[in-house]
């Protein structure tokens, strides 16, 4: 036999077989004996089996009820702690028919007499039953739930969300704003795509979470993301399009250009999207996909930060001119520059105030440009139109020049909106002006200005529930927004609540000396009894009309409300000679001058408002 030499290796009995090793085996032997003695083993499946449960009721159920996603991940992670602490206190603690006792305290003698109890065999029965089932029910409601979301959605429709910017300098923002909005000006000329406008996709953050529901509320299949890196002359360009229901990724690519080949990379990345979302393109569609509306990188970075202004509106309309001008300095030949030169003139009496006498004349002189540098470009012809509504006040034509733009950029939501809004209303042609209405709605699902207008046109066309409808929309979105609150305000007069009205127009915000708060609330205020405010807001209009612009058409309102006709009409008449458009424009329909219609005079200047012009 061997013994022990000291080096601590084993010595061989009688057997043959090393007595160290049987000493070992017993012992794990005897440990998962232990195991079984203190029900660990029992504990570990019957947990493994319930946490699989609630598992399951987590990852399939939860998103239904529209419960964070993070919830969900919260209750993974719990249930991975809880198993080895569930373990530990199996082991260390025994349920005794005189309660729980540590388990050394327990005589394992007694323990082996006590009767067996098979609980956690049903338990764990029960439990993989219960998992079983609702992993198939969970199943099945994702499945009828993506496929009632893809049956709703259209499999061409995308909305295009902010992309990042990775730059360092704060001031690329601009760029990466950019980048987004012209892969998404791109991608509207489609007419075989649906594209949510950027009013709506700007809510949203890049590379967010909850896509799915970012689609449901924006009313698409598909989403863009991306993000932009730029350094000196050169660009990374990163974009994903993602199937939102699914989460599918169904392309992806990385773009490392120079900044001249910016534009390339845009048309690239569009024409990708429409391949990959099958979307049938025309040779015009496609050319003006490949279009670059400027050869100058530092004329374009200007432009995008007026376009970015512009877009913001209010006060910030001044400093989107500023740029504007800046781009064209640097190209004359840039078209799209004066378009939003254009639509910005255009947009200055409604957000700051300024004469429209002194800024219509700039608004035609800059979209002129514009279509003599770029007869197809769809926003100089969509500006166009808003010039003949407001400025020219020929319907006939804006509805040309509208349409035009529509047919150059399908998915156009501001074209929609002016349209059906503007010279259909005004024609009374009702149901194409809603149908207008809604495209622009739901092609700008966010767009608050886009639902009151539609509002509007439903009130024009008496159609006050609906307005209602729609209006409660616009406010849901925007709940400070001044316009909502006055042609809310409107929708209530008109259809009799006079003190619904008189709220919403005392809620809405306005400029000092707002000529259109004045009226409104005086003219309330008289058909309430209360003479004596329309009176006084008379002589605050021709004051004010001393120092700046006041629309003829407010003291239109004002003498209807003294029950004064003729003063009225004389003021409609006066508003018409003043080409103020967009009041006017509407005489046709306007329920603020249903008063007035029973007068020959009345209706003779609502032919000359509508009839066509040379």
């Amino acid at each position: 036999m061997k013994i022990d030499n000291g080096t601590g290796g084993s010595r061989e009995t009688s057997t043959g077989r090393p007595e160290r090793v049987e000493e070992r085996g017993r012992d794990s032997i005897n440990f998962f004996a232990e195991l079984k003695r203190r029900n660990v083993y029992k504990v570990a499946v019957a947990y493994a089996v319930v946490g699989w449960v609630i598992a399951q009721v987590a990852t399939q159920i939860f998103p239904f009820l529209e419960i964070p996603n993070w919830i969900v991940r919260l209750v993974i992670v719990l249930i991975a702690i809880g198993f080895p602490i569930a373990l530990i206190l199996a082991w260390a603690f025994e349920t005794t028919p005189e309660g729980i006792k540590r388990t050394d305290d327990v005589d394992p003698v007694v323990a082996a007499r006590a009767p067996k109890k098979h609980a956690w065999i049903y338990v764990a029965a029960i439990g993989v039953a219960c998992s079983v089932a609702l992993f198939f029910v969970g199943k099945n409601m994702g499945r009828n739930t993506a496929g009632e979301i893809s049956s709703q959605l259209s499999a061409k429709s995308i909305a295009v969300l902010p992309f990042d910017n990775l730059s360092r300098d704060p001031d690329n923002a601009f760029f990466a704003e950019g980048v987004q909005d012209e892969i998404l000006t791109r991608l509207a000329k489609v007419a075989d795509l649906k594209v949510i406008a950027r009013t709506s996709t700007a809510k949203f953050k890049s590379a967010p979470g909850n896509l799915s529901e970012i689609a449901k509320q924006l009313g698409v299949l598909n989403i863009l993301e991306g993000s932009v890196q730029k350094a000196n002359d050169q660009v990374r360009v990163n974009v994903q399009l993602v199937n939102a229901t699914t989460n599918a990724h169904l392309w992806a690519e990385i773009y490392d250009r120079k900044l001249t080949d910016i534009f390339a990379v845009e048309s690239d990345i569009a024409k990708t999207i429409a391949d990959t979302l099958q979307a049938k393109l025309t040779g015009s569609e496609r050319s003006a996909m490949t279009h670059a509306p400027t050869e100058d990188p530092v004329a374009h970075e200007l432009y995008l930060k007026g376009h970015h202004f512009w877009g913001l509106r209010g006060d910030s309309l001044p400093r989107a001119i500023q740029f504007y001008n800046q781009a064209i300095a640097r190209d004359p030949n840039y078209a799209l520059a004066y378009a939003g030169l254009g639509e910005t003139y255009i947009l200055l009496p409604y957000y700051t105030g300024a004469d429209p006498k002194e800024v219509r004349p700039k608004a035609r002189a800059a979209t002129l440009k514009a279509l003599a540098l770029n007869p197809n470009l769809a926003e100089a012809h969509n500006a166009m139109g808003k010039i003949h509504t407001a400025d020219d006040i020929d319907l006939q034509k804006a509805i040309r020049e509208y349409q035009r733009s529509i047919e150059l950029s399908t998915n156009y939501a501001g074209a929609h909106h002016w349209l059906g809004n503007g010279p259909l209303a005004g024609l009374a042609r009702f149901d194409e002006a809603i149908a207008e209405g809604e495209r622009s709605v739901e092609l700008d699902p966010l767009s608050a200005i886009n639902l009151v207008d539609l509002a509007s046109t439903y009130t024009y066309a008496r159609r006050f529930k609906e307005a209602g409808a729609v209006m409660k929309k616009a406010l849901e979105i925007d709940p400070g927004f001044p316009y909502a609150h006055w042609i809310y305000g409107v929708l209530l007069q008109v259809s009799g609540d006079l003190e619904g009205a008189r709220a919403q127009y005392a809620t809405a915000h306005a400029r000092e000396n707002d000529a259109q708060a004045i009226t409104m609330r005086a003219q309330l205020g008289a058909k309430m009894g209360r003479r004596e405010e329309a009176v006084q807001a008379l002589s605050t209009l021709e004051e004010l009309g001393k120092h700046q612009y006041v629309e003829a058409y407010y003291r239109a309102l004002l003498y209807i409300s003294l029950g004064q006709k003729d003063q009225a009409l004389s003021a409609l008449e006066q508003s018409y000679a003043e080409r103020d458009g967009d009041d006017i424009g509407v005489i046709k329909v306007d329920p603020l001058l249903d008063e007035l219609r029973s007068d020959p005079r009345f209706e003779a200047l609502v032919q000359k408002v509508i009839a066509p012009k040379p």
